[in-house]
């Protein structure tokens, strides 16, 4: 399975325009190449490189299995119009959160699970809420991150 962002390439550094010091709205992704059995896709945007450990910025969830690209500015909503749920950030907020480092260089991985079913779960999950949900359903997984450091 391949994720890409048209925003930004691997490892390369995430433009200001999808952070705290810009618009803060989420880059658009897309995927690729998941494997037959697929029923949803959930996805974590997270900074490992906080000061008090890793940082979620972003929890997304009941992806239907027909829909392979999230464009930019994704709602802040608890449920998008495709049917995806929205779940709690560290900022105490649904929806995406972009990168705000205090100080460094952070890295911000997107991390996308293929699931082999759609888990009908209620809005607002945090990460840990939800990766306990889906374990033992991932078939699937990929990343991307980028960079971004304040001036």
């Amino acid at each position: 399975m391949i994720i890409k962002s048209k925003a930004f390439e691997d490892k390369g550094p995430i433009p200001s325009r999808y952070t705290c010091d810009g618009e803060n709205i989420s880059p658009g992704l897309s995927w690729s190449d998941f494997p037959e059995g697929t029923k949803s896709f959930a996805l974590i945007a997270e900074d490992p490189d906080a000061p008090s450990g890793t940082w979620v910025h972003w929890v997304l969830y009941d992806i239907p299995e027909n829909v392979t690209e999230l464009h930019e500015g994704v709602l802040d909503d608890e449920i998008l119009p495709n049917g995806a749920r929205q779940g709690l950030n560290d900022f105490k907020e649904i929806g995406y959160g972009g990168p705000c480092p205090p100080k460094g260089v952070h890295r911000y991985f997107f991390k996308l699970y293929a699931l082999d079913e759609k888990p009908g779960l209620k809005s607002g999950l945090s990460k840990k809420s939800l990766l306990d949900k889906i374990k033992g359903h991932v078939i699937a997984e990929s990343e991307i991150y980028g960079t971004y450091s304040r001036r």
